[in-house]
């Protein structure tokens, strides 16, 4: 059994990853850390999860977190992560990190959209924990840096296309979507449920952290330089992510050669659907799972490649991944604990 510490572990992707650990027949949770909650019973705060009876919240202690795990997911603010991680893996811990503080390979980068990077020597060992894209990397990283939620509904359907030169790199278009769990569990009035309910607004635009991530990974991937329009939004719900993403074919690129090679490159790849065609993912359809949906069209009136995929940001999007990437890590089927089908409706 691999033990696990989740630090962390009172936020909406803490506790994601304790209701999903708990069907993980290879892992035992047995630390989570807590400043506010500490000597607290898990289940004083969450009596759903039942299944780990008097574990107690600890505080993030490296040396305490050490003793009783050998893998950590990092469940807290940027910055915070970067110095935890950093205590962890001088401990012999491997790492799990579901901040921002290792996505970001240019610490220039990372300093102009967050801040000063505390430890950016550990940014050139961080892996980019996009399974289906970096599984090799993941599976002999010690430190992982688990993807944002809206980047991983961006990256899955651009990722193919631009590495197999379907679609030109430049004027990519990204509108998503996110429900409130993306913004995290503290209180802050824009997302109290009278300022949420009822409505549907942009917001950080032309403004929002998870962009550099994004060019970052599509440059990557396209092997040019590239920049996008991307602009998110708030919708009232609880879980959920729909990216509509536009893009523009290369000469000659027709709708069976964007279908094959988005197939061809996820094949095997069992989180990634493709949906059939004329039929266009819903966020109620990956609800609780680790599954991201992708459709597309082309449209034959403008030429343009109109791409959406659908993910739930708490387990695609965050701790499910999270999960995959531990599978990874320690050789285990990239299933394994992972076989929830969606809560519908």
């Amino acid at each position: 059994m691999v033990r696990v510490a989740i630090v962390g572990a009172t936020g909406y992707t803490g506790v994601e990853l304790l209701r999903l650990l708990a069907g993980h027949p290879e892992v035992k949770v047995t630390c989570i850390t807590s400043r506010k909650e500490a000597g607290k019973r898990l289940t004083d705060l969450f009596p759903f999860l039942h299944k780990y009876g008097a574990l107690r919240f600890i505080t993030p202690d490296p040396d305490e977190v050490a003793q009783e795990a050998e893998l950590a997911f990092l469940c807290v603010p940027h910055g915070a992560a970067a110095l935890m991680a950093k205590a962890l893996l001088e401990r012999g811990l491997k790492v799990i990190d579901l901040s921002a503080d290792f996505r970001l390979k240019d610490p220039a980068e990372y300093q102009a959209w967050y801040q000063e990077h505390p430890v950016p020597d550990l940014l050139a060992e961080a892996v980019y924990g996009l399974p289906e894209i970096y599984a090799e990397a993941i599976s002999k990283a010690r430190l992982v840096a688990n993807p944002g939620c809206y980047p991983t509904a961006s990256l899955l359907p651009l990722i193919p296309l631009l590495s197999q030169g379907l679609i030109e790199p430049e004027n990519i278009i990204i509108d998503a979507k996110s429900g409130v769990s993306g913004a995290g569990r503290g209180a802050k009035l824009p997302l109290i449920f009278c300022e949420v309910n009822e409505g549907f607004r942009a917001y950080s635009v032309a403004s929002h952290r998870h962009t550099p991530e994004i060019e970052q990974e599509l440059s990557r991937a396209a092997k040019v330089s590239l920049r996008v329009n991307f602009t998110t939004h708030l919708v009232p719900m609880n879980r959920g992510i729909l990216a509509t993403i536009y893009a523009q074919p290369k000469e000659g690129i027709r709708e069976q050669d964007i279908r094959e090679g988005l197939e061809s490159f996820y094949r095997g790849k069992g989180f990634v659907r493709l949906c059939p065609a004329g039929l266009y993912p819903n966020t109620a359809h990956v609800k609780g799972t680790n599954y991201c949906i992708i459709a597309f069209t082309l449209d034959v009136r403008t030429g343009r490649l109109i791409l959406i995929s659908a993910i739930d940001n708490l387990v695609k999007g965050a701790s499910g991944q999270a999960v995959q990437n531990l599978n990874l890590m320690y050789g285990f089927p990239e299933d394994m604990g992972l076989g929830q089908i969606s809560l519908f409706p």
